[in-house]
Formats: C-alpha cells, structure tokens, sequence
C-alpha cells in the first residue's frame, strides 16, 4: 500500500494540469518535487511547499546532472499554444520528443516504481469514428507535410519511446492519452478555443468560430483528468495506452459553442462565424474522431463530469 511519504516528480508543474495535480498531492501530504524550467515561476506558485529542479528537458546533459528519490514520476510537460507549434515545428517537436527520452532516462536512472506520460488525442490524427468509438489501437493519418502537425507526430514518438522503455528495460510507463481538459483553475487569460468561448459568453459578445466548427471534440473536467493519472500510476498496465475522457462530453465545436452561449452567455451572445479567405489560427485539422473510454472503464476507472458542469467551475474560478 502506498504511504504518506510517497515522492512524486511531477514535469510542466506551472502548467494547467500540472499545477493542479500537484496542488492535489500538495492536499493528500504527498512529497513533491516539480521539474520546470522557470524555477522562479514554480516557487511563486508553490512557495516552499515543493522542492524544485530546474532543467530544460530537450537537453540530455541539464537532465543528467539531476538527481531525485522519486518513485513516482509524471511527465505533464509539452507546448499547448497551436499557434507556437505551428510557427516553431522543430522546437515543438524537440520539446516533445528529446524531452520524454531524457524523462524516460531519467525515470531508469533512480528506478521509478512508475511514470505516467501526458500523451493527447491528437495522436490519432485524421480518423472518423462516427458509427462507434475510437479505441487505443486505432490511428489515423497525420500530414507530415504541416508544421502543426509538430504536436502529433512529436507526441506519437513520444509514446513509442514510452513503449520501447517499458519493452526493453522493463520500466513502469504508463500513457495518458488525454481529452481536451479544464474546469477550475484555467488561467483567464488562456488562448484555447475552449476559454475563449467562455470569455466571449461571460462578456455577453458574440462567440466568434473561425472554422465551420464541424470538428468533434472530446472532454473531461481536470479534477478527473488528476485523479485517472494518479490512478493509472498504481493500476495501468506498463506500456499501455489509455483515453482518458468522458464519452458523455463528446461534440461538435459548434454545438459546444451552443451550450456555452446557453450556460454562460445570459441570453447576450450568439454564435457567429467568420470564416475569411486565407484566416490561419493554427488550428488542428477537423476530425470526426470520439474517443472510447472501454479500457480505462475495464481497470476500474470512468469519468462522470459534464461539460456543463466543466463550464460552471471554470466560470466560478474566474470570478473569485
């Protein structure tokens, strides 16, 4: 049974699920140690309640001239701006690849008992699942020709090299592959077309889709999302892949807009489009894809969250 003193690393902690998970072992008296870049930001958001290691991940030799006790590693560092991947493909994919290789590394060098990688469903790429759900052994197409496809391809590497470590040297690697995640907690200023919705709606403005909006989208609220990885670091199976979403939450972008403007718009937005000749928001390509939740379901875990409800938190968060 895991005790009181179980050390967690936990990479990317200033980001927005990072930070939250480990906000959550923080209230369960776990031992943390977060791996930044920017350790004055981590200290500022964390005081002195964890230990911070600062390295950049792509670099092998910052990595290596670390040193930790942790048993549990989660790696939740990655880009999140489209706009940044697709503007710095070789960055992002470096960030993404050379990064995970030198956690994994690092997770062999001081024998983690398990390590958990963020991973997301943009893995799967092009792919309609329409007539049933995408399960974790099904990929689609990924043009390599885009840069913003920098983020996909990087994270696919990512979780062969998760695979390969767990094959070749026996090394507890789980892989989350996550759906789009929020709730409390998501910055205010966060460019995601999830929040920029939100921030429209709450504004009482007209919520604007620069696409058709026909790309179906797949959620699950962060307090679950923490609680499936720290679920799949004691009961997922090494070297295994698994989606984490709430099937329920499964829609279009457009008919998301919709309920926003009917949670949060107080009958002073609507949905608008405008869909200018040449406009680039570096946004993924569409997909029909809706994400199975049957395996994660089948070790004992499932969601139960709604997209609604996801909605209300982020708001209230907001406005404290």
């Amino acid at each position: 049974m895991e005790t009181r003193f179980h050390k967690y690393l936990i990479t990317g902690a200033t980001g927005y699920i990072g930070s939250q998970l480990t906000w959550e072992l923080l209230r369960q008296g776990k031992e943390v140690e977060v791996l930044v870049r920017d350790a004055k930001k981590a200290t500022r958001m964390f005081s002195r309640r964890v230990k911070v290691l600062s390295a950049d991940l792509a670099d092998s030799a910052s990595l290596c001239a670390l040193s930790t006790r942790a048993e549990t590693i989660i790696h939740c560092a990655a880009p999140t701006q489209s706009t940044y991947m697709a503007s710095k493909p070789v960055e992002t994919a470096d960030s993404i690849v050379l990064g995970t290789k030198n956690v994994l590394e690092l997770a062999k060098r001081c024998r983690a008992k398990s390590v958990v990688y963020l991973s997301s469903m943009e893995v799967y790429g092009r792919i309609n699942s329409e007539s049933g759900r995408t399960t974790e052994d099904e990929l689609g197409e990924i043009d390599a020709r885009a840069p913003r496809s920098s983020y996909p391809l990087g994270k696919r590497m990512a979780e062969y090299y998760c695979r390969m470590y767990a094959h070749e040297y026996g090394l507890p690697v789980r892989i989350a592959r996550l759906a789009q995640t929020f709730g409390r907690g998501v910055a205010k200023d966060d460019g995601r077309v999830f929040a920029q919705f939100a921030r429209s709606a709450l504004r009482g403005e007209d919520i604007v889709l620069h696409t058709q909006g026909l790309s179906m989208g797949n959620y699950c609220a962060i307090d679950e999302v923490v609680d499936a990885l720290l679920f799949l670091a004691q009961k997922g199976e090494p070297g295994e892949a698994y989606n984490v979403v709430n099937e329920a939450n499964t829609m279009r972008i457009r008919d998301m807009a919709a309920l926003v403007q009917n949670t949060l718009g107080n009958g002073k937005s609507q949905v608008v489009f405008d869909l200018a000749e040449g406009l680039s928001h570096g946004y993924a390509p569409d997909t029909g894809l809706r994400l199975s939740a049957a395996k994660l379901a089948g070790i004992g875990w499932q969601a139960g969250k709604s997209l609604t409800e996801m909605y209300l938190e982020l708001a209230s968060s907001w406005n404290q």
